[in-house]
């Protein structure tokens, strides 16, 4: 049987619920397998239902049990969900270091939650490249709710605004004298914050310290980025938290902005593929041809600097001929 009629196969049954089929076309994703260019196409009228939240912050908190507590009142609400929870990458397997996280037992049986972790798999930005797949999957399995939390990285954890509708993020009162040195990262692409572990001293400073900013540097005039308080453990702000999400998602409806959001997503995510399919075949190429393995030989000995090797290469026409024909056989 051709490969494209098992793919077809496999989305067909996917697209009826099959959720083992979901599984086998996530795990083609992130292998970043041939197929997933086909994958992608066909899955491509089935996109935009789900509204995707971004759950990130710093280490420690709380944010698996944020998005347990989130999906169990989603859930209430007869809506289905979808979760990718992204660890650290095992040295030793290459996979997701703490798996499917024991924090969301409870839901593995909800045939209305379909739950799977990644390994960031050298990621610096919080997230793997092949996340938007495997989210453009579960949009098309025909999940209402996409949740995606990221590995605590830090401030410099920015890829999961392009790749959400809604970006929460999660500190907590201990966070309280670092909030000036993380207002150029994650500080700058929350469209709510969530001080957890809010029965904690200093919360109620965070909180204050957080409206203040806001008010000095509003995000954007359409939408006012709330402060919520919670403790995901005892369950105690999570319904507000809901209530924000959905107002989020109904305002950027309301005002246009969602679509705009996701076409800017898109762009992003067509010069991203197209600079990592050109870099890899030049990487290719090195080994081929003999122009190319002058200049990085003569760089590597230090007899011609990277930018001016660089300028002589994007300058010569016929060998970037060769090059871009190359290119369609890949």
């Amino acid at each position: 049987m051709a490969k494209s009629t098992v793919i077809a196969e496999l989305i067909d049954k996917m697209q009826g619920g099959d959720r083992q089929s979901l599984a086998r076309l996530i795990s083609l994703v992130e292998r970043e397998s041939p197929d997933v260019p086909e994958i992608m196409r066909l899955i491509q009228p089935r996109l935009g239902h789900a509204h995707t939240v971004g759950v990130t912050g710093p280490p420690g908190a709380g944010k698996s049990t944020l998005v347990d507590r989130l999906t169990a009142v989603i859930r209430r609400e007869k809506l289905t969900v979808g979760i990718v929870a992204v660890d650290p990458t095992s040295p030793f397997s290459g996979g997701a270091v703490l798996g499917d996280r024991i924090r969301m037992q409870q839901h593995y049986l909800d045939e209305g939650v379909f739950i799977r972790s990644m390994a960031t798999r050298g990621s610096h930005g919080g997230l793997p490249r092949t996340v938007r797949g495997v989210i453009k999957l579960l949009d098309a399995f025909g999940k209402d709710f996409i949740l995606v939390e990221t590995v605590g990285v830090g401030q410099t954890e920015l890829d999961i605004m392009e790749a959400s509708d809604t970006v929460l993020v999660a500190l907590v009162p201990e966070a309280g004298d670092t909030v000036q040195t993380m207002k150029a990262g994650l500080m700058e692409i929350a469209d709510i914050f969530v001080v957890n572990k809010a029965d904690r001293e200093g919360a109620n400073y965070l909180v204050a310290e957080l409206m203040a900013m806001l008010r000095m540097y509003p995000k954007q005039t359409y939408w006012e980025v709330p402060v919520l308080a919670t403790q995901a453990l005892n369950n105690v702000g999570i319904d507000e938290m809901y209530e924000r999400v959905t107002a989020h998602r109904r305002t950027l409806q309301e005002t246009n902005n969602l679509a705009a959001r996701r076409q800017e997503q898109r762009k992003k995510e067509f010069f991203q593929t197209i600079e990592q399919k050109v870099t890899l075949r030049l990487l290719e190429l090195i080994e081929t041809d003999g122009h190319l393995a002058a200049y990085l030989e003569k760089v590597q000995n230090g007899e011609l600097d990277p930018y001016s090797a660089s300028t002589q290469i994007v300058k010569n026409k016929d060998m970037l001929v060769t090059w871009l024909q190359g290119l369609e056989t890949t």
